[in-house]
């Protein structure tokens, strides 16, 4: 199995330099691939940001590619349940930081948009620090 950086997954994804392309979907046809956790956060900023994906379309994009049978995650069902919850509002990074911190009790955020997106998704209340 092989990792890959988030650059090698945004030129499979967005074809938008043919050398590179070419030798990343070489690369997702040959191996076994391994995506960290950083490397999908990172995937998506960059989609959002320099590319101006919708949330909608990222989360379809992202779906597609861990549905490929040789792409491997840290936690599959927790990137299902950060998707469902981005195509549902909640910021993709808030979503995800929220989903690694279902062992918790209480999430402390300043982020007043996090905490009423996030409200009944979780048994971890996200909430206010009390002054």
């Amino acid at each position: 199995m092989i990792a890959v950086d988030t650059n090698i997954i945004v030129r499979f994804l967005t074809q938008d330099d043919e050398l590179q392309f070419q030798k990343s979907r070489e690369i997702f046809q040959t191996q076994d691939i391994f995506i960290a956790d950083t490397v999908i956060l990172e995937t998506e900023w960059v989609l959002r940001f320099a590319y101006k994906l919708k949330p909608d379309e990222i989360c379809t994009t992202l779906k597609n590619l861990f549905g490929l049978p040789n792409i491997y995650l840290t936690n599959p069902s927790l990137i299902v349940q950060l998707i469902q919850w981005h195509e549902n509002g909640l910021d993709f990074a808030d979503a995800f930081h929220l989903a690694q911190s279902q062992h918790c009790s209480k999430f402390y955020t300043f982020d007043e948009k996090f905490i009423k997106r996030a409200k009944g998704l979780t048994q971890c209340e996200v909430k206010k620090p009390l002054t």
